[in-house]
């Protein structure tokens, strides 16, 4: 019985150095860890027969669990409106929380694509009424991130944030990124 515990002592002990070093060699090399960013969305609202424009400021938060999936949330809020006719169309905000999978490689630049899930909050303001509706729904595309330096990339995206009824809400987006 001793035997079998010392094992397990040491078998434990030499699983947690092993763990440690390799997270240890994750943060420094920037391939893993925690990260975080700014983008800005160009986004489209597709609101039956209308098609708005307006623009999107988000922050994002997320690890990433192995050079190929990642996990981050999302909030954003609208800093740019469109006005069709005599109706003023906005993205108020949105948050989510997405997957990130990424196809790492040697090059700067890492394709990835994104899943999870996103509420919207839209808003027309007309000159008698306002109308604003918040649903979720299951958000999905893909982007490009960009390494400039060790710990600093940029991205460019395409996403779907909302797809329901009449209704449809999606983003191309600019960012950067700092990894830590």
């Amino acid at each position: 019985m001793n035997l079998s515990r010392s094992l397990a002592i040491v078998f434990a002990t030499g699983v947690l150095t092993a763990g440690a070093a390799n997270a240890q060699d994750m943060y420094k090399s920037g391939v893993g860890g925690l990260y975080t960013g700014l983008n800005y969305t160009f986004a489209n609202l597709d609101i039956g027969s209308r098609d708005a424009d307006v623009g999107t400021l988000s922050a994002k938060a997320g690890v990433m669990a192995t050079p190929f999936l990642g996990f981050e949330a999302r909030g954003g809020f609208g800093v740019d409106d469109d006005r069709i006719g005599a109706v003023d169309f906005s993205l108020d905000n949105f948050f989510g929380g997405y997957a990130t999978f990424n196809l790492a490689n040697e090059s700067p630049l890492t394709p990835y694509a994104i899943l999870g899930f996103t509420r919207v909050e839209l808003e027309a303001e007309g000159p008698f009424n306002t109308v604003t509706d918040d649903e979720s729904d299951v958000s999905y595309g893909v982007g490009l991130n960009m390494k400039f330096a060790s710990n600093l990339s940029g991205n460019l995206e395409y996403m779907r944030y909302y797809d329901d009824d009449d209704v449809t809400v999606d983003g191309l987006g600019v960012g950067v990124q700092l990894n830590f």
